[in-house]
């Protein structure tokens, strides 16, 4: 049962009938995994601590700057130079007792991705990179766990939920990021952040979308974003959705699949 303070921290969400004290009770009994505590993974911790997941767990192997704070709001002046695990627990403690705070200050590799996901029932990939999107993904559909990615441009961003073990209501496996983005784009080909730049709200704006399809996939409310690309532009504050499918060609759940371990890593 939720505690008296517990009711009270999250009465907000409990007097919702798409929530309830089934729904948060759901939340309390969560482990979500945060690949990175940068610009989106900052705001999807923050919301999702605040939310009353049971078990926030974090991955990143770099440090506090100065450059990060224009964007990566759970972390502060005095954090600089301090691991961005350290940083970002001290805040969902603060934030959150009642949630427990796990940290992994190591880069998510193939050497270690399974193991960190066993630990875990849902996946927020907020990574900075193609290389380790393309990880990530591979690595939930091989240990069969829910996985919601977003990326950041410099006035853009994108968000879908990836379930390619599981099929979807005709009996066929739902579609994989590879479905989506068969190929990583050349290296070289796009900017990253320190080149382009990138405006700070759009992160939280997107790092916050993250949390909320995070909670709706434990709560179960809602159309989640399987087969869903969902496109932000900051420019014209416009959002849009494009729908795509499994492509039978795809080499994790496809036809004849190629994917069977992290091996190629």
């Amino acid at each position: 049962m939720l505690s008296a303070d517990e009711l009270e921290r999250y009465a907000r969400h409990i007097v919702m009938r798409e929530v309830g004290g089934p729904g948060q009770t759901a939340l309390r009994n969560s482990r979500a995994l945060v690949i990175g505590a940068g610009g989106l993974g900052a705001p999807a911790l923050m919301y999702l601590a605040a939310a009353g997941v049971g078990t926030l767990g974090v991955v990143d192997d770099d440090t506090v700057s100065l450059s990060n704070l224009q964007r990566q709001i759970i972390h502060a002046t005095p954090d600089i130079d301090r691991p961005k695990v350290e940083s970002a627990a001290d805040k969902i403690r603060a934030l959150n007792p009642h949630v427990t705070m796990r940290t992994h200050a190591m880069r998510i590799n193939a050497a270690n991705a399974m193991s960190l996901l066993s630990e875990y029932d849902i996946v927020a990939d907020g990574s900075d990179n193609f290389a380790t999107r393309y990880l990530v993904s591979d690595a939930c559909f091989l240990a069969k766990k829910p996985l919601v990615t977003g990326a950041l441009g410099v006035f853009d961003g994108s968000l879908t939920t990836i379930r390619a073990h599981e099929k979807n209501a005709d009996g066929e496996f739902n579609p994989t990021y590879r479905c989506l983005f068969p190929e990583a784009p050349p290296d070289g080909t796009v900017p990253t952040c320190q080149e382009a730049g990138i405006l700070g709200a759009l992160a939280g704006v997107l790092g916050s979308m993250t949390a909320l399809e995070v909670i709706r996939e434990i709560v179960g409310f809602g159309e989640g974003l399987v087969g869903r690309l969902l496109m932000v532009d900051a420019r014209a504050m416009r959002f849009e959705t494009l729908r795509y499918r499994r492509d039978p060609s795809n080499p994790l759940n496809g036809d004849n699949p190629t994917i069977t371990d992290l091996s190629a890593y």
